[in-house]
């Protein structure tokens, strides 16, 4: 049988994560729904029953929530991280309809959602965390999202935040004071160094806790994240510079990378023209978007092949998308909406075995290096 979280324990999921205010009268699940273009799946099928779920057991618990929860629905976007469409559909009851079947009459726009539902969970499955982070900023708002949520992420939610916070934060500290990372890989195909610039920037907490409006982040969650410079001073241009090394199944693509971009693809091999050929249509996909740092491995989560859970296991690097952690490349940068993509390649043994962490250093402020990262674990003392 698979995991199922009862309606107290959703209740003090929402009651834990959101410490809703007084005044606050509802909360929305959001579900992004199939089409003509991207076609219904097992997972996401199944990922729209757990919202259902969640919306009738907590409304069965409203006296102990405090909250309405409502059913929100809108038609996919067809690609993670895109601006989220105009308007959604509210449900009440019956089964869930297509993206062709909602009827435009009985829709509502996005500001009036936000309006009405201060507090927001998205299990969609592609990424809205992007356009609600961006949504958090104009409306009074906090969104906890999960795009790809499966059943067998439920354990994650129950850990205990507290602690995955007080990590979050220290590490979130340590970029904050940091002006670069000096990364030192291992591969098959001999040793790669990367240096990502971190100055003109700081760092972003998502330890799983969103209790004031104005903010989103993943559920489950436990990173501390930042935005590498992306050059966008006068006469400064970003350092960020070297050879990244990715793993796709069994062959490696090496990029390299200079003023924060993946200018070209190094390596030979069907993902590597593939990878090379994106980068030649679809420049902004290059951008170095993000460098990342987990901690749920350390409580024993292991990786499932999603990016939600896995990339909070541990260091991650991002390609595309910035804007939403406030950076300089949006969608504007992209071709189309729907080229628009942050997406994160995550260096743990599991997903990345032939690629071995050997080194990841801080260069601070004050000219004083701290090691964060030996082999792979982390070697600051929590």
């Amino acid at each position: 049988m698979s995991e199922q979280l009862s309606g107290s324990e959703l209740v003090a999921l929402v009651q834990r994560v959101f410490q809703p205010q007084a005044g606050e009268k509802a909360l929305a699940i959001l579900v992004d729904l199939p089409d003509a273009k991207v076609p219904d799946d097992a997972n996401w099928a199944a990922r729209r029953a757990i919202a259902a779920e969640w919306v009738k057991e907590l409304t069965a618990h409203r006296v102990e929530l405090g909250l309405d929860t409502h059913l929100a629905v809108y038609p996919n976007v067809h690609t993670n991280n895109g601006d989220l469409p105009e308007r959604a559909w509210l449900l009440v009851g019956g089964p869930l309809p297509s993206a062709e079947a909602l009827d435009p009459a009985a829709s509502i726009t996005f500001a009036d959602l936000y309006a009405s539902h201060p507090i927001l969970i998205a299990i969609t499955k592609f990424s809205a965390t992007a356009p609600l982070k961006l949504a958090a900023k104009k409306h009074p708002i906090r969104a906890a999202t999960m795009p790809g949520f499966r059943a067998d992420m439920i354990p994650a939610l129950r850990l205990d935040y507290t602690e995955v916070n007080r990590r979050v934060e220290l590490l979130k500290d340590l970029l904050d004071r940091a002006e670069g990372a000096d990364f030192r890989f291992d591969t098959p195909s001999g040793p790669c160094a990367l240096h990502l610039d971190l100055r003109h920037r700081t760092g972003h907490a998502s330890g799983g806790l969103l209790p004031k409006p104005g903010v989103a982040g993943n559920l489950p969650s436990g990173e501390a994240y930042i935005v590498p410079y992306e050059g966008e001073l006068t006469g400064d241009p970003s350092r960020t510079a070297g050879i990244m090394p990715v793993q796709f199944g069994t062959e490696l693509v090496r990029y390299r990378i200079a003023q924060n971009k993946a200018l070209e693809v190094l390596s030979e091999g069907p993902k590597s023209r593939e990878e090379a050929a994106l980068l030649t249509k679809e420049p902004a996909y290059g951008n170095i978007a993000e460098l990342g740092l987990g901690v749920l491995a350390a409580f024993g989560v292991k990786p499932i092949g999603e990016i939600l859970l896995d990339e909070k296991l541990g260091l991650h690097i991002a390609f595309g998308r910035s804007d939403h952690f406030g950076g300089q490349v949006g969608p504007k940068d992209f071709s189309g909406p729907e080229a628009v993509i942050h997406i994160d390649r995550v260096y743990v043994p599991d997903t990345q075995p032939d690629v071995k962490v050997v080194a990841v250093d801080l260069k601070m402020a004050d000219g004083s290096s701290v090691a964060l990262m030996r082999n792979g674990e982390y070697s600051v003392g929590f």
